[in-house]
Protein backbone atom coordinates (compact mmCIF):
# COMPACT_ATOMS: atom_id res chain seq x y z
CA UNK A 1 0.00 0.00 0.00
CA UNK A 2 1.41 3.22 -0.68
CA UNK A 3 0.65 6.56 0.83
CA UNK A 4 0.62 10.62 0.05
CA UNK A 5 -0.10 13.88 0.75
CA UNK A 6 -0.86 14.82 -2.69
CA UNK A 7 -2.15 14.25 -5.65
CA UNK A 8 0.61 14.49 -7.55
CA UNK A 9 2.39 12.05 -6.20
CA UNK A 10 0.15 9.40 -6.78
CA UNK A 11 1.26 6.67 -8.86
CA UNK A 12 0.78 7.09 -12.87
CA UNK A 13 -1.59 3.80 -12.51
CA UNK A 14 -3.72 5.40 -9.47
CA UNK A 15 -3.90 8.40 -11.56
CA UNK A 16 -5.29 7.01 -14.64
CA UNK A 17 -7.59 5.04 -11.76
CA UNK A 18 -9.12 7.83 -10.70
CA UNK A 19 -9.44 9.33 -14.36
CA UNK A 20 -11.34 6.40 -15.48
CA UNK A 21 -13.66 5.31 -13.21
CA UNK A 22 -16.82 6.88 -12.90
CA UNK A 23 -18.34 6.47 -9.17
CA UNK A 24 -16.80 6.71 -6.06
CA UNK A 25 -17.84 6.60 -2.48
CA UNK A 26 -18.12 8.88 -0.01
CA UNK A 27 -17.14 7.93 3.32
CA UNK A 28 -18.96 10.07 6.18
CA UNK A 29 -20.76 10.04 9.95
CA UNK A 30 -23.66 10.52 10.46
CA UNK A 31 -26.26 12.38 13.05
CA UNK A 32 -26.14 9.12 14.77
CA UNK A 33 -22.17 8.57 14.74
CA UNK A 34 -22.71 5.38 12.53
CA UNK A 35 -21.20 5.30 9.65
CA UNK A 36 -22.22 6.03 6.02
CA UNK A 37 -20.70 5.42 2.56
CA UNK A 38 -22.77 6.82 -0.55
CA UNK A 39 -21.95 6.48 -4.11
CA UNK A 40 -21.12 10.16 -6.03
CA UNK A 41 -20.15 11.41 -9.01
CA UNK A 42 -16.86 13.22 -8.48
CA UNK A 43 -13.83 14.99 -10.48
CA UNK A 44 -10.37 16.34 -9.56
CA UNK A 45 -9.80 20.37 -9.56
CA UNK A 46 -6.37 20.68 -9.06
CA UNK A 47 -6.02 18.77 -6.12
CA UNK A 48 -9.27 18.66 -4.84
CA UNK A 49 -11.92 15.76 -5.47
CA UNK A 50 -15.20 17.49 -5.66
CA UNK A 51 -18.99 16.37 -6.11
CA UNK A 52 -22.21 18.22 -6.29
CA UNK A 53 -26.03 18.14 -5.44
CA UNK A 54 -27.53 17.58 -8.52
CA UNK A 55 -30.92 17.71 -9.99
CA UNK A 56 -31.79 14.10 -9.45
CA UNK A 57 -34.69 14.23 -7.57
CA UNK A 58 -34.37 14.53 -3.79
CA UNK A 59 -37.32 15.08 -0.88
CA UNK A 60 -35.31 18.19 0.48
CA UNK A 61 -33.75 21.39 -0.65
CA UNK A 62 -30.22 20.55 -1.40
CA UNK A 63 -28.47 22.64 1.92
CA UNK A 64 -31.19 20.44 3.81
CA UNK A 65 -29.51 16.70 2.41
CA UNK A 66 -28.30 14.67 5.09
CA UNK A 67 -24.94 14.29 3.59
CA UNK A 68 -24.53 18.40 3.77
CA UNK A 69 -26.13 18.21 7.34
CA UNK A 70 -23.46 15.44 8.17
CA UNK A 71 -20.32 17.09 6.50
CA UNK A 72 -21.44 20.45 7.77
CA UNK A 73 -21.57 19.08 11.90
CA UNK A 74 -18.21 16.48 11.30
CA UNK A 75 -16.32 17.47 7.81
CA UNK A 76 -13.57 14.23 7.99
CA UNK A 77 -14.27 12.19 5.30
CA UNK A 78 -13.13 9.31 3.46
CA UNK A 79 -13.41 9.27 -0.24
CA UNK A 80 -12.37 5.98 -2.67
CA UNK A 81 -12.39 5.46 -6.16
CA UNK A 82 -11.87 1.39 -6.57
CA UNK A 83 -11.91 -1.27 -9.51
CA UNK A 84 -13.42 -4.25 -9.19
CA UNK A 85 -13.56 -7.11 -11.31
CA UNK A 86 -13.60 -11.01 -10.77
CA UNK A 87 -10.10 -11.34 -12.24
CA UNK A 88 -8.46 -10.01 -8.82
CA UNK A 89 -5.53 -9.28 -9.88
CA UNK A 90 -6.60 -6.53 -11.48
CA UNK A 91 -8.02 -5.36 -8.11
CA UNK A 92 -6.97 -1.47 -7.18
CA UNK A 93 -8.01 1.22 -5.41
CA UNK A 94 -7.13 4.94 -3.86
CA UNK A 95 -8.69 6.93 -1.16
CA UNK A 96 -8.37 10.21 -0.16
CA UNK A 97 -8.61 11.70 3.73
CA UNK A 98 -9.37 15.07 4.60
CA UNK A 99 -11.81 17.34 5.53
CA UNK A 100 -14.97 18.65 3.37
CA UNK A 101 -15.59 22.06 2.55
CA UNK A 102 -19.12 23.17 1.32
CA UNK A 103 -18.83 25.57 -1.43
CA UNK A 104 -21.95 27.34 -2.74
CA UNK A 105 -22.26 26.61 -6.46
CA UNK A 106 -22.06 30.58 -7.39
CA UNK A 107 -18.45 30.18 -5.81
CA UNK A 108 -17.34 27.25 -7.63
CA UNK A 109 -17.42 27.49 -11.11
CA UNK A 110 -13.88 25.55 -11.64
CA UNK A 111 -15.03 22.60 -9.72
CA UNK A 112 -18.41 22.60 -12.24
CA UNK A 113 -16.68 23.13 -15.00
CA UNK A 114 -14.97 19.38 -13.85
CA UNK A 115 -18.20 18.25 -13.24
CA UNK A 116 -19.33 18.81 -16.27
CA UNK A 117 -16.28 18.09 -18.65
CA UNK A 118 -16.28 14.56 -16.90
CA UNK A 119 -19.94 13.99 -17.01
CA UNK A 120 -22.33 14.23 -20.08
CA UNK A 121 -25.60 14.77 -18.27
CA UNK A 122 -23.77 18.15 -16.39
CA UNK A 123 -23.17 19.62 -19.85
CA UNK A 124 -26.18 20.72 -20.08
CA UNK A 125 -27.49 20.99 -16.76
CA UNK A 126 -24.72 21.64 -14.45
CA UNK A 127 -25.15 20.78 -10.55
CA UNK A 128 -26.92 23.77 -8.88
CA UNK A 129 -24.79 22.97 -5.53
CA UNK A 130 -23.84 22.98 -3.02
CA UNK A 131 -19.98 21.72 -4.25
CA UNK A 132 -18.13 19.30 -1.94
CA UNK A 133 -14.46 19.96 -1.88
CA UNK A 134 -12.52 17.28 -0.24
CA UNK A 135 -8.53 18.27 -0.14
CA UNK A 136 -6.88 15.71 0.61
CA UNK A 137 -4.45 15.46 3.74
CA UNK A 138 -3.27 11.71 2.75
CA UNK A 139 -3.70 9.50 -0.06
CA UNK A 140 -3.62 5.90 -0.22
CA UNK A 141 -3.83 3.49 -2.38
CA UNK A 142 -3.40 -0.34 -3.43
CA UNK A 143 -3.50 -2.71 -6.51
CA UNK A 144 -2.75 -6.41 -6.67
Amino acid sequence: MGCSASVAELPRWALALVAQERVARLGLIDDDGAPRVLPITYALDGDAFVTAVDHKPKRVAPERLARIRWLRARPRAALTIDRYDDDWSTLAWVQALGEVRIVAASDASSSLAALSDRYEPYRDRPPSGPVLVLEPQRLLWWRA
